[in-house]
């Protein structure tokens, strides 16, 4: 059967857009200790694994990222590999054994359900496997999805204005001070015939 390759990170040193998705749905990201989790892990992979990360947002059941690789890194799909997998343990442990989670049992079944349609997984599936990777070629596609992740807990009404949500990268665009992590911003210049709004 072909692959498609819309849907495969075929340059691993692109800048792409990816959305990882919890199973089910699950609203994980709710809990606060849950986002440090994943703001940590990506605090980690640009330090350690050679992640280029230019904008994200951090919503109740699922994260969108643009993101690139270092040149002399192992390439994005390495990098997304092990961080899903790192974040995947450590939501399952917070869930398990925190004591402070109310729908353990429940969402432990969940992750437990998915993990069965999954070979490569033991016990628990916590995240999709499909990234649905879309390579930005172009400033304005690009722009596009940065806008489009920035919007999303505005949309979501929760919040006024994209820079009021603290989980994502939009005040970084603004060039505040108080952001939650550093990002590699894009700076888009000056574009001829094209309205930056």
């Amino acid at each position: 059967m072909a692959t498609r390759s819309g849907y495969n990170i075929i340059n691993q040193y692109g800048l792409y857009f990816v959305t990882f998705t919890i199973v089910g749905w699950v609203d994980v990201f709710t809990r606060k200790a849950c986002k440090t989790i994943m703001v940590e892990a990506l605090q980690y992979c640009v330090e350690h694994k050679g992640l280029c990360l230019h904008a994200y947002v951090i919503m109740e059941s699922h994260v969108h990222l643009v993101l690139s690789a270092a040149a002399d890194s192992a390439g994005l799909s390495a990098i997304i590999r092990d961080l899903k997998k790192h974040t995947s343990n450590e939501i399952v442990k917070w869930v398990r054994d925190s004591g402070r989670e109310s729908r353990k049992k429940w969402m432990l079944m969940v992750f437990e359900y998915y993990a069965k349609f999954n070979t490569r997984n033991s016990v628990y599936q916590v995240w999709k496997q499909d990234n649905q990777p879309k390579e930005l070629l172009h400033p304005e596609f690009t722009l596009q999805k940065i806008r489009y992740i920035h919007d999303n807990p505005v949309v979501a009404k929760i919040v006024d204005q994209p820079a009021d949500y603290l989980h994502s990268s939009a005040r970084n665009y603004l060039s505040r001070s108080d952001v939650l992590l550093e990002v590699a911003v894009i700076d888009f210049g000056i574009q001829e015939g094209y309205v930056l709004v």
